[in-house]
């Protein structure tokens, strides 16, 4: 089993920031991908930035050059740095992990969700 602690969400004026974390506990092994995913009110959810094991990163073009994710293999942590939030950025964000656990088997696993609320 995996268990994924998420917080940082909050609101925020436009123009802010805003640093989501997101930590992974469990029967782990490793970690091979985590990302961060969002559904705006009335969305469908949507994928905001991801990065492998390795380092490599992905942004969701809308967020690209304003957000940034970073893990702490250490710490079996990932966080989601927002700057220069606009109020479409306003969603439910959802950190989500794939693993491989102790018995070897690969397992994704979803966060609770937090809450970002940019105001104009």
């Amino acid at each position: 089993q995996v268990q994924l602690v998420e917080s940082g969400g909050g609101l925020v004026q436009a123009g802010g920031s805003l640093r989501l974390s997101c930590a992974a506990s469990g029967s782990v092994f490793s970690i091979d991908y985590m990302g961060w995913y969002r559904q705006p009110p009335g969305k469908e959810r949507e994928l905001v930035a991801g990065i492998t094991s390795g380092g490599g990163t992905n942004y969701a073009d809308s967020v690209q050059g304003r957000f940034s994710i970073l893990r702490d293999n250490a710490k079996n942590t990932v966080y989601l740095q927002m700057n220069s939030l606009k109020p479409e950025d306003t969603g439910v964000y959802y950190c989500n992990v794939k693993v491989t656990a102790t018995s070897r088997a690969r397992i994704m696993a979803w966060g609770q969700g937090t809450q970002v609320t940019v105001s104009s």
